[in-house]
């Protein structure tokens, strides 16, 4: 059975946002509980993410949104190989730019951006209007991180904001890169 870890970003995901309305309806998403959702730090969400993984069973996929695709990276290149050889693949949705104007200055621990390809498959979703990062950084974060993009138009960052509630093409998307 396929475990799915709903990572959030900064903020945590509210009750319309996408990746609680996945967890809510499907037993097999469980949310990774961060310590401080306002004041996130890369020295705290880390060991967060990797317990989660350790504590979870032999396929794993990732399902992170903006800040935490950050997080999935910054964990790859620690984890033990036996957690990440748990994951089956990330789908990472609305990569946040560390360097962008609208990027929190209290997730600033998450700079730099990792360059170093990922060790599992992955798929980066973005919005060609993302106030967060331009469709040329999450492309540049797909090349780097070794994964595939799908450009989705104009979604803003892909959250409850975006008014995509259950968001059936991003699980269709989902579904498909399970597939791959």
């Amino acid at each position: 059975m396929i475990e799915f870890l709903i990572l959030p970003g900064y903020g945590n995901s509210g009750p319309k946002h996408w990746q609680s309305v996945w967890e809510k309806s499907d037993s097999a998403f469980r949310r990774v509980e961060q310590k401080d959702w306002e004041n996130p730090q890369r020295a705290d969400w880390v060991p967060a993410l990797d317990a989660a993984v350790e504590n979870s069973g032999k396929h794993v996929v990732l399902v992170a949104h903006s800040l935490a695709c950050l997080l999935v990276a910054h964990w790859a290149a620690l984890a033990s190989p036996g957690n990440r050889a748990k994951i089956l693949g990330a789908f990472l949705v609305a990569v946040t730019d560390t360097d962008g104007p609208a990027f929190p200055e209290a997730a600033k621990s998450f700079a730099p951006v990792p360059t170093m390809a990922l060790p599992f498959s992955s798929i980066i979703v973005a919005s060609s209007n993302d106030p967060y990062a331009s469709p040329d950084f999450a492309r540049a974060c797909a090349r780097a991180w070794g994964g595939g993009i799908v450009l989705i138009g104009d979604k803003g960052h892909i959250n409850s904001d975006s008014g995509l509630g259950a968001w059936a093409e991003g699980r269709s998307l989902l579904d498909a890169f399970l597939t791959l």
